[in-house]
């Protein structure tokens, strides 16, 4: 007869092994907020690089500062590293989740909620393993948006008045994207996706190629670059 091993016993057995290994098993604990600001000073441009293993991210507008951002986490580990340096007129502001091999026990719960100035000009850069992000950036000052993610769901608003042209890439992973853009405003892009569909609301199509009706005259253009992996894609211009 082969012996019963209950869960109680398994669990030491497993975290032991996941030690051996040099993973550290950390279990989840009350939950923490933590925030951090940037003042405004003379950079001239600031590029934004955020990058989350894990989670729920929110960017949006609405600070007179240059970012104000605010976390909750229940790992005390996952406490995420900020940087803000400026040299020669570019400030680079940069949000990590920290690394290095830690598994967890329990439910989980992280979350970036970011802040940023309308006025400043910004590079976006979004860089997400797992989980969910709402991106509203169309109140920015958009000079370029970069996001790759991995498994999740993508919302990114740029709905707004842009001042320029600019930039958008995406590649995703598994999951969903929904990519909305201001209707009067210039909008040409392509989009390819892996396994999965692309749908889009308010733009003609020829082949991979998508534009809306505003631009052939538009001043400004948003430029769309979207690869996909596995599941669906939306693209709508209202």
């Amino acid at each position: 007869m082969v012996p019963r091993i209950t869960l109680l016993e398994i669990t030491p057995l497993l975290a032991a092994t996941l030690c051996l290994c040099g993973c550290v098993v950390e279990a989840t604990g009350p939950t923490q907020h933590d925030s951090r600001s940037i003042d405004l000073d003379a950079s001239e441009r600031v590029t934004v690089d955020l990058n989350m293993g894990a989670g729920h991210l929110r960017v949006d507008g609405g600070t007179q500062k240059l970012a104000r951002a605010d976390f909750t986490y229940n790992v005390a580990s996952w406490k995420p590293y900020v940087r803000y340096r400026s040299a020669a007129g570019h400030g680079t502001l940069s949000i990590e989740q920290p690394s290095g091999g830690h598994a967890h026990m329990g439910a989980s719960k992280y979350e970036w909620d970011l802040r940023l100035n309308r006025e400043v000009p910004v590079d976006m850069r979004v860089h997400f393993g797992a989980g969910d992000a709402d991106l509203n950036l169309g109140s920015l000052s958009l000079r370029s948006v970069e996001v790759e993610m991995g498994v999740g769901k993508l919302n990114l608003d740029l709905r707004g008045n842009p001042k320029r042209n600019y930039d958008v890439r995406i590649r995703g992973g598994v999951g969903e994207a929904t990519v909305r853009v201001p209707g009067d405003v210039g909008v040409y892009g392509e989009a390819e996706g892996g396994i999965g569909e692309i749908r889009t609301t308010g733009l003609h199509q020829e082949g991979r190629r998508y534009f809306n009706s505003a631009y052939e005259h538009s001043k400004v253009t948003i430029h769309l670059d979207i690869r996909g992996g596995i599941g669906s894609i939306r693209v709508i211009s209202d």
